[in-house]
């Protein structure tokens, strides 16, 4: 079975001609690429945040396997002792079928304490989705590993990233770790400002723990906290060093509403 798209048309533009038209529209020409170990997107509708994406995958170098980490955001709870759920279907999106990197997968599950194959998750969760069609102008080989991440403990962040880093080691493959989150819902402009970057500040300085202290502890309503988690700590297992902000921005640039914004990030980890 395929996984069908579940926000084409709604958070971006499911024709393939006029989803290719806007993304060119949305990534920079000719920027710099590098290598990264990681990156965090934002994943709200392309009008409000595709250029926070697009200015940030247009940095970066796209290996064939992308492993995708995102919250959930449907409450589609699966089982409480085991909150990450790995997809295990391919992706029919707008742009061509994206195939699961299976063999990456399969090493993860079988050795894995915390992550589950399950697909109920994903069956609705745009959070992952909106980050693909970018991956798929870059790298048309793309294969996927995608993760949705429910509630963890700052230990279990700290096991899933082990798991992955082996698992990621094990393929001898390239790989590139994606957190989708945004960042602060439903603040104004100027508060929301200052508690995203509280947490920018700590990604910036790859301190997952100190990230995720200060989302709890603040209550920032970053909705990717734990992917952001997870993905700080695995990049910093395969050797990242730094981190670079690519663009800040919130959703009052394009509604003109200051006074309740969503923050979106765009964050490149080397």
């Amino acid at each position: 079975m395929l996984r069908q798209p579940a926000v084409a048309d709604r958070f971006y533009d499911g024709d393939p001609i006029r989803l290719r038209q806007a993304l060119n529209k949305l990534i920079p020409e000719h920027p710099e690429k590098t290598e990264a170990k990681a990156v965090l997107s934002p994943h709200a509708g392309y009008i409000y945040s595709g250029g926070v994406a697009g200015e940030t995958f247009a940095r970066i170098r796209i290996p064939e396997t992308v492993i995708l980490l995102g919250p959930d955001h449907h409450g589609q709870h699966h089982d409480q002792g085991r909150p990450l759920a790995v997809g295990t279907q391919d992706w029919d999106m707008p742009l061509g079928r994206v195939s699961l990197a299976n063999d990456l997968a399969q090493d993860l599950l079988s050795s894995s304490a915390l992550f589950i194959a399950d697909d109920t998750p994903h069956l609705y969760e745009h959070s992952l989705e909106v980050q693909v069609p970018f991956l798929q102008y870059f790298q048309k080989d793309l294969h996927i590993l995608p993760v949705v991440v429910s509630h963890l403990s700052l230990q279990q962040c700290h096991q899933a990233a082990t798991e992955l880093t082996q698992a990621i080691r094990y393929s001898n493959r390239p790989a590139l770790l994606v957190a989708s989150t945004d960042m602060t819902h439903y603040l104004s402009r100027r508060q929301a400002s200052k508690q995203d970057h509280l947490a920018l500040d700590r990604i910036l300085g790859l301190d997952a723990d100190g990230l995720y202290d200060t989302v709890l502890s603040r209550r920032i309503s970053m909705c990717g906290i734990m992917p952001t988690t997870i993905t700080l700590l695995a990049a910093a297992e395969l050797g990242a060093e730094q981190a670079e902000l690519i663009r800040y921005t919130d959703s009052g640039e394009v509604s003109g509403d200051t006074e309740q914004v969503v923050g979106y990030a765009g964050v490149i980890i080397r």
